[in-house]
């Protein structure tokens, strides 16, 4: 396996710029997964180390080699498309071996690879079937296997699980993370599911408009978001978000929301001025007391725990993560505390995290 790295890559299309300046690392053996929303530039960047765009500006490398340039067949690469990609007259057999076939490997070792690929993802019994007598799961699995047995430098996957259904995709996220620490493979991962991205990468790249926003591990992400973007694409339900102005106080900072205000334990200098203030629905509490008050408007039982939305007196949309014994009732007035060490402050202008 090789790392790989993206160094100032930008690519347009006419007037339109679809990655822009992207600089990213993959280290030797790392599962990185790109995600963001529709749009956000995240498949074609996979496309180009793929070598299926050619880079407007900037370069990659894929281990030591400068691959810019390079025909996507001699970049040593393997990528998993969506929609399986597989030939329907031929058997999964025939399938994962036609790559190493067209290369010209002996057939003693193509079926070696082909054996040890389909006993790795548990679909030795099915070689003998044309993709029309699989399921989908198992057509994916076919598919994947016909990237192992290439033995590539690294391996791209543009989001192989989106036409699979919920429970098969929970299952499959947990065999490519198996996959991953069997081979210690190099993988780039694309996906929209921000649960797939929390789940499965070592470190996450969000991106949005063709811009990384923040590369890092997933709860470093999640705790520490870099911005009111990334803040409100990771996590689900979404984080609540309130506007107000940012001042000084004797413990530290203050908000002051249409409808509240909160001191911010903070030993900075606040820089004073608009602001956002960000709230995970899981912090929030309701109780008899609290910051602002707000009444019931939905309740949503998910099984170990419920969704509360809330509409504040000011008109805003609020969304408490409560245990599954907790007492609301729609249309009941109720108080929610948010404890000022889990809040996320922003800057109304830019978007960009305030302090710590």
């Amino acid at each position: 396996m090789a790392q790989v790295s993206l160094r100032d890559l930008t690519k347009e299309f006419d007037d339109t710029v679809a990655v822009a300046d992207l600089n990213l690392e993959v280290a030797d053996g790392e599962f990185v997964v790109l995600v963001g929303p529709s749009g956000s530039g995240k498949t074609t960047a996979l496309r180009l180390v793929a070598g299926l765009e050619r880079p407007t500006r900037g370069s990659i490398f894929i281990g030591d080699r400068d691959v810019t340039d390079v025909p996507p067949r001699d970049r040593d690469i393997a990528m998993v498309f969506q929609n399986y990609a597989l030939y329907p007259h031929m058997t999964a057999y025939d399938n994962m071996a036609f790559g190493l076939q067209v290369r010209g490997y002996a057939r003693g070792e193509i079926e070696g690879r082909v054996k040890d690929a389909a006993e790795i993802l548990g679909i030795g019994g099915l070689l003998h079937r044309r993709p029309g007598q699989l399921s989908g799961g198992q057509r994916q699995r076919t598919a994947v296997g016909r990237a192992i047995v290439r033995q590539p430098q690294a391996f791209l996957f543009d989001e192989p699980l989106s036409n699979l259904d919920a429970s098969l995709r929970v299952e499959m996220r947990a065999e490519l993370s198996q996959l991953h620490r069997r081979l210690n493979a190099t993988i780039l991962y694309v996906t929209h599911d921000q649960v797939e991205a929390m789940t499965m990468g070592q470190r996450i790249a969000i991106m949005n408009e063709g811009r990384l926003q923040q590369c890092a591990e997933p709860l470093a992400v999640y705790r520490a978001p870099a911005n009111r973007f990334v803040a409100g694409f990771i996590g689900s339900p979404a984080i609540n978000f309130f506007n107000g102005e940012l001042g000084s106080s004797e413990s530290g900072w203050l908000f002051k929301g249409k409808d509240f205000q909160l001191d911010v334990p903070c030993s900075a200098a606040p820089p004073a001025g608009p602001a956002t203030l960000g709230a995970r629905p899981e912090d929030l509490r309701i109780g008899d007391s609290g910051t602002f008050g707000a009444v019931v408007r939905v309740v949503e039982p998910v099984g170990s725990e419920m969704y509360i939305h809330l509409l504040t007196q000011d008109g805003a949309r609020v969304v408490v993560r409560a245990p599954a014994d907790t007492r609301v009732a729609v249309d009941e007035r109720v108080a929610v505390a948010i404890p000022p060490d889990k809040v996320h402050l922003f800057r109304d202008d830019t978007g960009e995290r305030i302090g710590p």
